[in-house]
């Protein structure tokens, strides 16, 4: 972690993370803008919990973490603990940004955007946000009416956030998914399942996919499993007897290279990861998260299947056998596996999401 106070006069701020589907957006956007304003400072904050506390301290990105944490779930307690931290981060980006005033902020959500959507809101500068999910989180909507522009990354979101001036432009994905991709006909054996349960990982599928991996790969040699358990589970899996060909990394950094290899992926339904499996033309079958924010991994689960890009299952009871129904006729039939992934979809996020904050601001 950086001890520095990065420069903020005239920079592109970014501000999001704590989950992937927060995170990766904010970088696709900050990717885009060092190649449309290369003289332009562009510095992120974030929290110093979650995955921009382990992407950034590791990039070139000028950046800063400050303390605070969600305030989701928590106890009474813990929630006026979180208030308190927050209304510290806020006061100290403000005094931050009296002396040496952003260009512009843009905030991709979770509990680490707050301090900075804040203080720009406070300081009238200007900010932007992106909401990739099918229903807005709660610092969304608060800060969504004040905000020069909301990008949507589905129609479904405008409704959800009256007062704002909400533009549809997509979910915007890293520089290394837009290219294009080999397609799912054109794989050769080995054939890959790739699961993943999100940047942090999911306990709940990777015991159903431990349990049921063996009798999947043993009748089927021409197929791996890559698993991506998150950094905390590794430690606790990597010592449990699995199959030869079930591969465990706790962290997939080059998603494109894993998604093109893959013939057919399972896994949580965050918009990151939706928007990815579009670009790269793979099928896939999301379980949601049914403990998200507004329950908005359902609703990108719903909108990725009703384009028929994926099966749609609910974590609940019988999760393994139910898992072990879907994944075994796709793995043995290729035309069903070449009609769920469908075509690559360019994704063009970014560049309308920079060209209109271009347009805003001269």
């Amino acid at each position: 972690m950086r001890d520095a106070t990065p420069k903020f006069q005239d920079a592109l701020v970014l501000t999001g993370g704590g989950t992937g589907g927060h995170f990766f957006p904010a970088l696709a956007l900050a990717e885009g803008a060092r190649d449309r304003w290369s003289d332009r400072p562009i510095t992120f904050i974030g929290a110093r919990r979650g995955i921009e506390a382990r992407e950034l301290p590791a990039s070139a990105w000028p950046h800063l973490l400050l303390d605070v944490e969600g305030f989701l779930g928590r106890s009474p307690l813990r929630a006026a603990r979180s208030a308190w931290k927050l209304w510290c981060a806020v006061s100290r980006l403000k005094a931050l940004w009296r002396r040496e005033r952003p260009w512009a902020v843009i905030g991709t959500g979770g509990y680490g955007a707050a301090p900075a959507l804040l203080a720009a809101r406070s300081l009238g500068i200007p900010f932007f946000l992106h909401e990739s999910n099918a229903a807005p989180g709660a610092l969304v909507k608060l800060v969504a009416p004040k905000a020069r522009r909301v990008w949507c990354g589905m129609e479904a979101v405008r409704p959800l956030l009256p007062g704002a001036d909400c533009r549809v432009v997509g979910t915007p994905v890293r520089a290394a998914f837009l290219r294009g991709f080999v397609p799912v006909a054109a794989l050769s054996t080995p054939f890959r399942l790739l699961a993943l349960g999100g940047s942090g990982g999911a306990r709940v599928l990777n015991e159903a996919l431990l349990e049921l991996a063996p009798a999947l790969l043993e009748g089927r040699p021409d197929w791996e499993l890559l698993h991506q358990v998150g950094p905390a589970e590794l430690e606790r899996l990597e010592g449990r007897p699995r199959h030869p060909r079930h591969a465990l990394v706790p962290f997939i950094a080059r998603m494109d290279e894993a998604m093109e290899a893959a013939s057919l992926v399972v896994g949580r339904s965050g918009a990151s990861t939706c928007a990815e499996l579009k670009a790269a033309g793979r099928g896939a079958i999301l379980i949601p998260l049914p403990t998200s924010a507004n329950d908005h991994q359902r609703r990108n689960a719903q909108a990725q299947a009703a384009e028929g890009r994926a099966q749609v299952l609910e974590q609940g009871a019988h999760l393994v056998s139910r898992l072990e129904g879907a994944l075994r006729p796709l793995l043995d039939d290729p035309s069903a596996r070449q009609a769920l992934s469908g075509e690559p979809e360019p994704n063009r996020a970014v560049q309308l999401c920079l060209e209109d904050l271009q347009s805003c601001l001269g």
